[in-house]
Formats: structure tokens, C-alpha cells, sequence
């Protein structure tokens, strides 16, 4: 199994940076595909970013295409998503998500962290 601890959230002003990371702790973990998704308060969890387990793949959705990147080092057990521009819709607890496959479709994702929060004020 998979276990996933997020990091890195916070309070940043409209246009600032975060960088989040993902620690993973598992056997299997340079086999598994990693994702990024949000969940806002009355929203459905939504897919940011996914990446392949041997990185060669990467997918964005539209929203943070040309934001935000997604990176992995696998000596280190550990996802990055670096978020540039934050802006007022970005904000959402965000999830570390491991997959079987590389896959954009939330229910797909078998292990999950806990998130962390990221606010942007408007």
C-alpha cells in the first residue's frame, strides 16, 4: 500500500506562489501515477494535474495549464506541484492522489492524503 502526506499550503496573495509537496511511503511507489486534485467548500473534488510514473507523461487541466507544474522524484518518495499566479479561484484543500495508471478521472485514484489547504483572497 500507498500512504501520502501533503505539505506546503498556506495564504498567498492573488498573483503569488506555493509549491506543495507530497510525501509517499509504500513498496510500490515508483510504479504508481500521482495526481493533484481540489476540493472547494460545496464542490466536487476536481482533477489539477497528473503525471506517470516514469514522468514521461503529464496531464493539466485547462484551468492551470501554463501555472502550475507537477514534478516527482522518486529518490525521494516525494510529488511536487509548484502553483504560480494564484488567483482567488485556485483556492481549495488540495489532495495528493496515487493511480495504477496515469488517468485525469478522480474515482480511479486508490490511495489519497489528507490535503492541504490553500486560500488566495480576493
Amino acid at each position: 500500500q500507498v500512504q501520502l502526506v501533503e505539505s506546503g499550503g498556506g495564504l498567498v496573495q492573488a498573483g503569488g506562489s506555493l509549491r506543495l509537496s507530497c510525501a509517499a511511503s509504500g513498496r510500490t511507489f515508483n510504479s504508481y501515477a500521482m495526481g493533484w486534485f481540489r476540493q472547494a467548500p460545496g464542490k466536487d473534488r476536481e482533477f489539477v494535474v497528473a503525471i506517470s510514473w516514469g514522468s514521461a507523461d503529464t496531464y493539466y487541466a485547462d484551468s492551470v495549464k501554463g501555472r502550475f507544474t507537477i514534478s516527482r522524484d522518486d529518490a525521494k518518495n516525494t510529488v511536487y506541484l509548484q502553483m504560480n499566479s494564484l488567483q482567488p479561484e485556485d483556492t481549495a484543500v488540495y489532495y495528493c492522489a496515487a493511480a495504477l495508471r496515469v488517468t485525469t478521472v478522480v474515482t480511479e485514484y486508490r490511495y489519497w492524503g489528507l490535503g492541504t489547504q490553500v486560500t488566495v483572497p480576493s
